[in-house]
């Protein structure tokens, strides 16, 4: 029988967990069948990606969901085009802090055209003369 659960893939005391697949007499972090999505406790609020489509598939093929992953399954909320993603340094921050702005790199101003090489004092110019000098 299949389950969708949680896999622990992170460091000691910073857990990261990958949404799986697997069978269900297999180990926490056995070998999956496929990875269907993630979740990261850590960040304020939990960030959660999954990929719905996978895992209606997997349901109607009878996989069942641990009561974890079902909680996050209901409360899913897909990320929006343009929606800003939660940022590491900004979602650890206290409530009522002020998170520093990200700062946009200096515009690269091309650098000038060389100046033409300055004539050296020991190569006189010689000017043409202006009239023609006529032979005698």
């Amino acid at each position: 029988m299949l389950m969708i659960r949680l896999a622990r893939v992170g460091a000691r005391k910073q857990p990261y967990y990958r949404v799986v697949v697997i069978e269900k007499d297999r180990a926490r972090n056995g070998r999956s069948v496929e990875v269907v999505g993630t979740y990261n406790p850590r960040t304020s609020p939990a960030s959660v990606l999954l990929e719905q489509d996978r895992v209606s598939y997997w349901t109607g093929k009878g996989a069942q969901l641990s009561d974890r992953v079902a909680k996050l399954v209901k409360d899913y909320k897909p990320q929006v085009d343009g929606e800003p993603t939660p940022d590491k340094k900004t979602a650890r921050k206290a409530p009522g802090s002020v998170a520093k702005t990200i700062r946009e790199p200096k515009a690269v101003v091309p650098a000038a055209e060389p100046a033409a090489e300055p004539t050296t004092a020991a190569e006189p110019e010689v000017a043409a003369p202006s009239e023609p000098v006529a032979a005698a």
